[in-house]
Formats: C-alpha cells, sequence, structure tokens
C-alpha cells in the first residue's frame, strides 16, 4: 500500500506544534483586560517554578522570562508536547502606565501582573475661571 506524504505540510504542523501560531503562541499564552484603573495581564505557566520566574521593566517594556526544566534524559519517552527550556515574552507598555506600581502573583502555574493606570493619564475635571467685570459708573 502506497502512503502519499507531503514533507512541507509536516514540517508546517511540526513548527506550529513548536513555535505555535500567531493566534496561539506555543509558549506562554496570555490574557490581558482593562479593569478599571488598571490592566490585569495573566500568562499560563503550568509546571513552572516560581523561583524561574523573572519580571523587569526597560523603557516601557516588561519583560516576562520564565523556566520549565528539561525533562530526565534516561527516561523513555513515549510523548513530549510541552516545550521546556526557557520562554521570554515582552509586552510594551504605554506612557499611561504606572510602570513602578506593577504587582505580580503567581498561583497554580498563572502569573497574574497588575498593573496601574499612571495619575497623569486618568480622566480629572478643570475647572473654568470666571472673569466678571463689574461695571464702574462715573
Amino acid at each position: 500500500m502506497l502512503m502519499r506524504t507531503d514533507p512541507f505540510r509536516d514540517l508546517d504542523r511540526w513548527t506550529q506544534q513548536v513555535l505555535g501560531t500567531a493566534a496561539r503562541p506555543a509558549v506562554m499564552p496570555m490574557d490581558a483586560w482593562r479593569d478599571g484603573d488598571q490592566f490585569v495581564v495573566e500568562f499560563d505557566l503550568p509546571g513552572v517554578n516560581a523561583d524561574s520566574l523573572d519580571l523587569d521593566v526597560e523603557r516601557n517594556v516588561l519583560t516576562v522570562r520564565a523556566e520549565r526544566p528539561d525533562l530526565d534524559q534516561n527516561r523513555e519517552m513515549v510523548s513530549a508536547e510541552r516545550p521546556r527550556g526557557v520562554f521570554s515574552r515582552q509586552l510594551f507598555l504605554g506612557d499611561n502606565l504606572d510602570t513602578d506600581k506593577i504587582e505580580a502573583n503567581y498561583h497554580d502555574g498563572v502569573l497574574r501582573l497588575t498593573i496601574p493606570v499612571a495619575e497623569k493619564a486618568k480622566p480629572r475635571r478643570i475647572e473654568i475661571n470666571h472673569n466678571h467685570k463689574t461695571a464702574i459708573n462715573a
């Protein structure tokens, strides 16, 4: 029995499994939303030890790094689909966010960042001065 194969399709499938697609990155999936005066960002990092997480901000660029250790090489693997190694993702934060007050929590394999909106970016009311001239009788 002959089997037709397409090596390019197989390469494409392998690439999507390793690197993910634009719609679903394989390494560090993320959700982000605004909640009042703050933005919340969550990264799925199952199997990552909290001690391997590293966050830093430089010039409004937030970099998240994590490491999922390699498996024991002495094991005879039947399937190894979860990506391993060092992962990194960058978020470009606007000038309207207060990067000095970012909070980070890691629980049950989810890294949650809370990024407050900067005071200067919050809407504010501006008073209007009224200059009333009084008439002078001469």
